[in-house]
């Protein structure tokens, strides 16, 4: 990358009657973040403008046709649709997850193509975005099927970042999700973001355990004492510092989790619910094992307040810079290792 170049971030609008593009312009409202990065939003200046009046925002859009086009301190619009799209804020339309997947799409292309260096996500409907090209239950997993690697969503805030052994997965079916290999894998895909993405060059890491009480030695539940315990321990034989299961409950309470640089969740509330209680507004959402560096939010569409001017836009402002820090501790670690001896792990 040219070193004259700012980092180039790319932008999804989210789905078009949520608080994506709200939280999007206020994140720009300061003008010092574009001495740090290029914004490139994939929309419309049309659909821009809209949401510009709807919050009486004084954020100019630099309106572009190309990605050849975009230009360095302005905040660049790419017009992926010429066409008029009706918006109703505060109101999930089939449009608006229509228009929020073709955001999506071209901005996942781009960043394929490495026409851009981050792409940050605004809030979807995982609801009105299903068609017949995307039957996937979120971001995280569209991305996976898109990019290269294997996808760890992880949830992080000063302090903690937690992942999850099984994402979007119902609860009935976790038990039977979680197996050793997969334990296995996930606990080397946080351990690889430690060391690439954050430069900790020996990460601590601890793994939930999935029963109440880690399953009090077989009352409630064996999965902790026969699989996850005994896979753990292999671990650690492969010189990780990988600790666990611990109960979840007592882990969050006691602030246990201070002491590690990763944490990993068996399923999605377990861990979700205990982060947001933490940092809910503050967090970000990383998609970690990728080959290209995502990063959203960590709140919703929040639809019903839309359009009212009342969208927080801190969690947004939180996961644009941490996409730049990353990208910018990945490039220092490529180049680091690129001459090295290191063959692509399999986990």
């Amino acid at each position: 990358m040219d070193k004259e170049r700012k980092i180039i971030v790319g932008i999804s609008v989210g789905d078009l009657n949520g608080v994506g593009l709200e939280v999007v312009l206020k994140s720009f409202s300061d003008k010092r973040v574009l001495d740090f990065c290029t914004p490139v939003i994939f929309g419309s200046v049309k659909v821009f403008s809209y949401h510009k009046k709807a919050i009486n925002s004084e954020i100019q859009g630099h309106g572009i046709q190309s990605l050849d086009a975009v230009l360095q301190g302005k905040i660049n619009v790419i017009n992926i649709w010429k066409e008029d799209v009706s918006v109703v804020l505060g109101s999930p339309t089939k449009i608006s997850g229509e228009y929020g997947l073709k955001s999506l799409v071209a901005a996942t292309n781009a960043l394929k193509e490495k026409k851009i260096d981050v792409l940050v996500t605004a809030p979807i409907s995982k609801d009105n975005i299903q068609s017949d090209t995307f039957k996937f239950a979120g971001h995280t997993e569209f991305l996976e099927s898109e990019l290269d690697g294997d996808s760890l969503m992880v949830l992080m805030t000063e302090g903690l970042k937690l992942g999850l052994i099984t994402g979007h997965v119902p609860v009935s079916k976790v038990s039977e999700s979680i197996t050793k290999e997969l334990i296995i894998k996930k606990v080397g895909i946080m351990y690889e973001m430690l060391v690439r993405d954050f430069g900790i060059s020996k990460p601590k890491i601890a793994v939930l355990g999935l029963n109440p009480h880690c399953g009090d030695n077989g009352v409630i539940g064996n999965e902790d004492d026969e699989l996850i315990r005994p896979t753990l321990l292999e671990i650690q034989k492969q010189g990780k510092l990988v600790y666990g299961p611990y109960a979840a409950d007592g882990f969050f309470g006691s602030k246990n989790y201070e002491g590690f640089d990763g944490v990993l969740a068996m399923y999605h509330d377990q861990g979700l619910v205990a982060f947001k209680t933490i940092a809910f507004g503050n967090g970000v959402n990383f998609t970690a094992g990728l080959s290209e560096i995502r990063t959203s939010p960590d709140h919703g569409t929040a639809f019903e307040i839309a359009g009212k001017n009342k969208a927080d836009a801190s969690s947004f402002i939180e996961a644009l810079h941490t996409g730049m820090k990353i990208f910018k501790t990945r490039k220092v670690y490529n180049s680091l290792t690129k001459n090295s001896l290191i063959t692509k792990k399999k986990y």
